[in-house]
């Protein structure tokens, strides 16, 4: 290639990995990762990645391409041979041609790589720094640059050595498996010790040195919250027998001895920093309350909390006087929640607000120098499920914050359930990544077995099946792979998608219309919109620009029947009760069917029949007990309930191609998930379980012959943080 103005990333200058968003390309293993995991890419596309990393921010054309890529006697259909090879590239970034985040096509002339890049030896708790092309080099000739680009690395490491050691430092103390995740893990208040919890069981670890033992818990059921008490022999467990029995605090000595169930009904428990105190979580989702109890578990009393809250994260402060906590309330449907982190008083009266956004999750940790710790969801085009945690200062009377937050952590990942030694020296925290991919299975036996899964999505983002193209051969999901979820459409023999629907605001659903000639979707609202008002679109399969069918706030749902019916559906909430609509997806008119009301009617699930008949309809997985099924008749109102006996926690419904049953997704009774064909008598067919990886929905082809299913492969593990 042709000498270059600019800074260069040369061959000798990358010994190791070159980061960019999330992704490591290791240039010499000829390895490309995203959060730590090989990704598959062939040769080809690497070396295009490899080149373009070179010369990041300039264009590459085409001709350099070629002469990198084939030598002179090659011959090969050269640009059928480029455009399949980048593509399979964006592929793999999950980037798009239209929306590029990483790979830009210069019309004419090109590529050039738009993220910035960082270079760094890899692995976890390294660092790194970012390239920067000094904007004086266009200026100069090459010798000149040369020389320029010369000094820029030696002062880059003269600058690094002298910063290193005020550096934030993070590093991970647990090696966990995919799909065998780090469930809760607490720093000993002296800094030496890790409790941690996964599917296995409950462990201690020694931080300097990695030697790990169990601790002993006898008796059925899974920890899947720790805490520590002062003394640094005992941690506070969450344990539970199975996901439909409520949950009890128990006193765990670490090395050895019978432990104490301290009191039943009570989840998350948090000890005082004297040790005397315990603050812990009570009620079903969205109805959930903190408590507050001695730490023998006696004189327990609720301190906060109303109907419709989500307690996400729970502390004390420093002295012990006070609280804070995350909640969310999630009033106008599941993706538009209220978040708010409040700091209290003991007895929940001299309450402050001191953040409020739909970002925060749930990691929370108050250190002694006064810093509050919180998670924050990052902003597109990053994932929405990509989070960092933040600090800032709280005043001396612990009720307000004030000055900038400050930024701890970096990353494509989530970090949660933080928590801090006594010392405020050391902070541990969760770190994660969970992807839901798009299955196929074939149905065989009348609905009695599937066939072996066969994945779809190959990507390592978050992808939804919602729908099929009328003559089943390509699923129509929502993906993150552009950060924000757009539609996809993919055939089931095709290695990537097309894109149908891009843009800023996230498509949340999509079917089918009524006589399957276009794809209803709903997309978030507009952040301009003050009434904040979901848009459902119609996009014919034929082609054509979308056209609004309407817009309202708090759509969580909509179907439609198959010809030769017509009706659709769709459900709103109203901040007090569930609203049921048919309506016209052509013109956007609507009529009241019915309403939910009652204590729990944010938690109704529903499927429409492909006749248009019969409403199915049941209580969300989160709310324990046995599972049920409500059929509701849209014509004459009338309704009848199916029982499914030894079932629990109904987590989805979708109604079979037919019509003449149901596919559920519930737990067993051990808590394993299971796919469901359920009749209209309630007779359940167990046809997959899955032990390890999130189960979700079932979407059948429209001749009933196939299901999309998607399953979500996890990990998390236990990371350490120092220097903040």
């Amino acid at each position: 290639m042709g000498a270059r103005s600019g800074y260069q990333v040369t061959e000798n200058s990358t010994k190791g990995v070159i980061t960019f968003g999330t992704y490591e390309a290791d240039l010499r293993a000829g390895e490309l990762r995203r959060n730590g995991r090989k990704i598959r890419l062939q040769e080809q596309p690497f070396q295009i990645l490899a080149v373009l990393l070179e010369h990041a921010g300039e264009i590459v054309t085409r001709e350099e391409l070629r002469n990198r890529l084939w030598p002179a006697d090659t011959f090969v259909d050269f640009e059928h041979g480029l455009n399949a090879a980048v593509k399979r590239l964006r592929d793999a970034l999950g980037d798009s041609a239209d929306n590029p985040r990483f790979v830009e096509t210069v019309a004419r002339r090109g590529y050039r790589f738009l993220a910035p890049i960082h270079l760094g030896a890899g692995g976890a708790g390294q660092k790194t720094t970012q390239i920067r092309r000094p904007s004086l080099l266009w200026r100069v000739g090459p010798g000149a640059a040369a020389l320029l680009i010369a000094g820029v690395m030696v002062g880059w490491h003269a600058g690094h050595r002298s910063v290193a050691a005020v550096r934030l430092v993070e590093r991970r103390l647990t090696s966990n498996p995919e799909n065998d995740p780090v469930i809760s893990a607490a720093i000993s208040p002296d800094g030496k010790m890790l409790a941690f919890a996964d599917r296995t069981g409950m462990f201690l670890r020694q931080v300097g040195t990695g030697e790990t033992h169990p601790i002993s818990v006898p008796g059925d059921g899974h920890t899947y919250c720790v805490n520590w008490f002062p003394d640094g022999s005992h941690v506070l467990a969450t344990r539970a027998t199975s996901p439909s029995d409520p949950p009890s605090l128990w006193s765990v000595s670490v090395y050895g001895g019978a432990p104490r169930r301290l009191i039943e009904g009570a989840e998350r428990g948090i000890v005082s920093p004297d040790g005397s105190q315990i603050i812990f979580i009570r009620g079903d989702y969205s109805h959930q309350e903190i408590w507050e109890m001695q730490a023998t578990g006696e004189q327990a009393h609720k301190i906060l909390g109303e109907p419709g809250d989500n307690i996400d994260a729970l502390v004390w402060s420093p002295d012990g006087r006070r609280i804070a906590y995350v909640v969310s309330r999630y009033q106008l449907g599941w993706d538009d929640a209220e978040v708010s982190l409040y700091i209290s008083d003991i007895g929940g009266h001299d309450l402050s607000r001191v953040l409020s956004s739909p970002r925060l999750r749930s990691a929370l940790a108050w250190a002694p120098d006064g810093r509050l710790i919180y998670s924050l969801g990052e902003l597109p085009p990053n994932s929405q499920n990509d989070t960092n945690l933040w600090a800032v200062r709280v005043d001396s009377r612990g009720v307000k914050t004030w000055g900038t937050p400050t930024r701890l952590t970096n990353g494509g990942d989530a970090k949660v359930r933080a928590n801090i030694s006594a010392d405020g020296k050391k902070l541990v925290f969760l770190r994660g990544a969970e992807s839901p991919g798009v299955y196929v299975a074939e149905v065989e036996g009348s609905g009695n077995r599937l066939g072996p899964l066969q994945r779809l999505s190959l990507d390592e983002r978050r992808n939804f099946p919602y729908t099929w193209t009328p003559d089943g051969k390509s699923v129509i999901f929502t993906s993150d792979r552009d950060g924000v979820f757009h539609l996809f459409k993919q055939a089931v023999d095709q290695p990537a998608p097309d894109l149908l629907v891009g843009g800023e605001q996230s498509v949340i659903l999509a079917r089918l219309n009524a006589d399957s000639s276009a794809i209803l979707y709903a997309v978030d609202p507009d952040p301009r919109d003050v009434e904040r008002r979901i848009r459902l679109m119609r996009l014919p399969l034929s082609g054509g620009t979308p056209q609004i069918v309407l817009q309202d706030a708090g759509i969580n749902n909509f179907q439609c029947a198959r010809t030769p019916a017509t009706v659709c559906v769709l459900s709103k909430f109203t901040g007090i009760r569930l609203e049921f609509y048919t309506f016209n997806s052509s013109t956007g008119e609507k009529r009241p069917l019915t309403r939910i009301e009652g204590p729990e009617w944010y938690l109704q699930n529903w499927t429409l029949s492909p006749n248009g008949s019969t409403l199915a309809m049941s209580k969300k997985h989160r709310v324990p007990g046995p599972a049920s099924i409500r059929l509701f008749s849209v014509d004459g109102g009338s309704e009848r309930t199916l029982t499914l006996k030894n079932w629990s926690g109904i987590g989805s419904l979708d109604w079979a191609a037919n019509g003449r049953s149901i596919w559920v997704n519930a737990s067993s009774p051990r808590g394993m998930q299971t796919l469901l064909n359920v009749d209209l008598h309630g007779k359940a067919k167990p046809v997959l379980q899955e032990p390890e990886k999130g189960l979700g929905w079932a979407i059948p082809s429209p001749d009933g012959r196939h299901l999309a299913i998607w399953e979500a492969s996890g990990s998390s593990n236990a990371w350490l943080l120092e220097g903040f």
